[in-house]
C-alpha cells in the first residue's frame, strides 16, 4: 500500500501542478475574467469536476503558487534552532528568500513572474482572495507565537511587513529595474523593517 501511494500522491501533484501552469498561462495571454474554468479544463486535457477537486475557485487556480507558501511563516517559526528569537528567525528566512531571489519577495524579474504579479494585484478578485490567504497565515503564526493578543499583534505586524517589503521590490522591477541591481536596498529594507519588529 505504502509504496503506491507514492507514486499516485506524485501523480496527482503532477495533475495539480499541470491544471494550475494551464490556468496561469491562458490567464496571462487573456487576462483574468476572459478565461473560463470550461478554458482551464480544456487546456489541462480534464473535465470540470476533477478540476475543482484540486482547485475549490478559479481564483484557486491562479494563487495555487502562493498556496505553496501558505503556512510558511508559522513553519519557520516551530522549525527554529533553539535560542532564536522567533521575528529573527523570520528575518532569516526573508533574507535567504531575497538571497533566492524568491518570487514571494518580489525580487525577481522572470517575465513570467512579473506578469504573473501583476496579474493578481490588479485584478480584484485574485487581490481579494490573496488577501483571504495571507488572513489564514496570519492566523497559523500567531498560534505559533503563542496565544492572547500579543501573539496576534505580532503576526500581523510581520507578514504586513514581508508584504510591504515584497511589493515594493516588486514595483522597482516594474518600473524597469533588474532583480540584481535592486538586493542592496531590498536587504537594507528587510533589515530595517525587521529590525523595527524586534
Amino acid at each position: 500500500m505504502s509504496e503506491s501511494a507514492g507514486p499516485r500522491a506524485r501523480k496527482k501533484e503532477r495533475t495539480r501542478d499541470a491544471i494550475g501552469d494551464a490556468a496561469v498561462s491562458l490567464f496571462l495571454e487573456r487576462g483574468c475574467d476572459r478565461v473560463s474554468v470550461n478554458d482551464i479544463a480544456a487546456a489541462a486535457e480534464i473535465s470540470k469536476p476533477p478540476l475543482f477537486r484540486y482547485f475549490p475557485t478559479k481564483e484557486d487556480l491562479v494563487l495555487h503558487r502562493f498556496a505553496d507558501h501558505q503556512g510558511e511563516a508559522a513553519r519557520v517559526i516551530r522549525d527554529r534552532m533553539s535560542g532564536i528569537k522567533p521575528v529573527a528567525s523570520l528575518h532569516r528566512h526573508f533574507r535567504a528568500g531575497l538571497d533566492r531571489y524568491d518570487p514571494v519577495t518580489g525580487l525577481n524579474d522572470h517575465p513570467e513572474v512579473v506578469a504573473f504579479h501583476r496579474l493578481v494585484f490588479t485584478t480584484p478578485s485574485l487581490a481579494g482572495r490573496l488577501t483571504r490567504y495571507q488572513l489564514e497565515d496570519e492566523e497559523a503564526l500567531a498560534d505559533a507565537l503563542g496565544e492572547g493578543i500579543q501573539a496576534r499583534l505580532r503576526a500581523a505586524q510581520v507578514l504586513a511587513a514581508q508584504r510591504v517589503l515584497a511589493r515594493t521590490n516588486w514595483q522597482k522591477i516594474t518600473d524597469g529595474r533588474t532583480a540584481h541591481d535592486v538586493p542592496p536596498e531590498a536587504v537594507a529594507d528587510a533589515d530595517q523593517a525587521f529590525n523595527q519588529l524586534q
